[in-house]
């Protein structure tokens, strides 16, 4: 599957990743994060655009749990978040007026992409909250699944917990 990474400026590493993962680096120094986005998901031509917003990687045994839920028609797009939010966290949000927040992971169809208008393309980070909002907003087919769902310790959306189960994702939340 294509690999696609923006990124500001040139660095050393991006060649040795390119050779050795058939990755593909976009260097767009004066553009927005939404125009990026766009830009890397116009490329890729994938049915489903996977967008990694944290830097640290999931566990690799997690990417397969998760590319299962993606075979599926009934569903437009999936946000993986690290924790499910507790009542106190999730009162808090209420009352600041933050509803949304953004997951560490965000996979679209790619024509409920398109559908939406992607990402706005003049805004940095503000985009991926824009972003959201669209994909609440509309009568998107959508299944949020926390870190813990994956099997994840709570508070680590990298590390696989020891006595998690492999075999199945437990109900998404």
């Amino acid at each position: 599957m294509p690999i696609i990474v923006t990124c500001h400026q040139v660095d050393k590493r991006l060649s040795s990743i390119e050779q050795r993962y058939h990755v593909h680096c976009l260097v767009t120094p004066s553009q927005t994060l939404g125009t990026r986005i766009n830009r890397a998901a116009y490329i890729s031509q994938a049915e489903w655009v996977l967008i990694a917003l944290d830097k640290q990687p999931l566990a690799a045994q997690l990417w397969s749990l998760l590319y299962s839920q993606l075979h599926t028609l009934a569903l437009d797009a999936l946000l993986l978040s690290a924790t499910t939010p507790r009542f106190s966290e999730r009162l808090l949000q209420r009352f600041i007026g933050s509803a949304v927040t953004v997951p560490p992971y965000v996979a679209i169809r790619r024509t409920w992409l398109e559908r939406l208008g992607g990402f706005d393309p003049e805004l940095e980070e503000p985009a991926l909250l824009d972003f959201l909002q669209r994909l609440y907003a509309c009568p998107t087919r959508l299944k949020t699944l926390s870190g813990e769902a994956l099997g994840l310790p709570r508070g680590s959306p990298h590390k696989r917990s020891a006595n998690a189960k492999s075999s199945r994702l437990p109900p998404s939340s």
